[in-house]
C-alpha cells in the first residue's frame, strides 16, 4: 500500500511558477507510473504529465513546455514545477500512482487527497 501526500498549492499570479511536490509513505520505485491529474470546476478531470519508471514523461498538450515533471526514487517523489501559469491551470491536482501487478495486468492506482491551485489574471 502505498499513500501519497501532495503539497505545494497555492495562488498565484498569471505568468508565474508553483513547484508541487508529491511524497509517498513507500518505495515509488514499484511504481509503473506517477502522474498528476487536475480537476477545474465544471470540468472534466484531466492527466496533466506522467512519468514511467524509466523516465520517461507524457505531457497534456495544454501544459507542454511550461510543466515539467520529475521523480527522485531514493526520496521517494514526485514532482511537478510549473511555469507560465494562466487561470485555465486553475483547479484541484491529484497525485497518482499506478502500480501494474506482474504476470496479472491487474493495476492499483493510489491517489493523494489533492492540493489546490489558483491562478489569478
Amino acid at each position: 500500500q502505498v499513500q501519497l501526500v501532495e503539497s505545494g498549492g497555492g495562488l498565484v499570479q498569471a505568468g508565474g511558477s508553483l513547484r508541487l511536490s508529491c511524497a509517498a509513505s513507500g518505495s515509488i520505485s514499484s511504481l509503473s507510473a506517477l502522474g498528476w491529474y487536475r480537476q477545474a470546476p465544471g470540468k472534466q478531470g484531466e492527466l496533466v504529465a506522467s512519468i514511467i519508471s524509466g523516465g520517461s514523461a507524457d505531457y497534456a498538450d495544454s501544459v507542454k513546455g511550461r510543466f515539467t515533471i520529475s521523480r527522485d526514487n531514493a526520496k521517494n517523489t514526485v514532482d511537478l514545477q510549473m511555469n507560465g501559469l494562466s487561470p485555465e491551470d486553475t483547479g484541484v491536482y491529484y497525485c497518482n500512482g499506478k502500480l501494474v501487478v506482474p504476470l496479472t495486468g491487474i493495476t492499483h492506482n493510489y491517489w493523494g487527497q489533492g492540493t489546490q491551485v489558483t491562478v489569478s489574471s
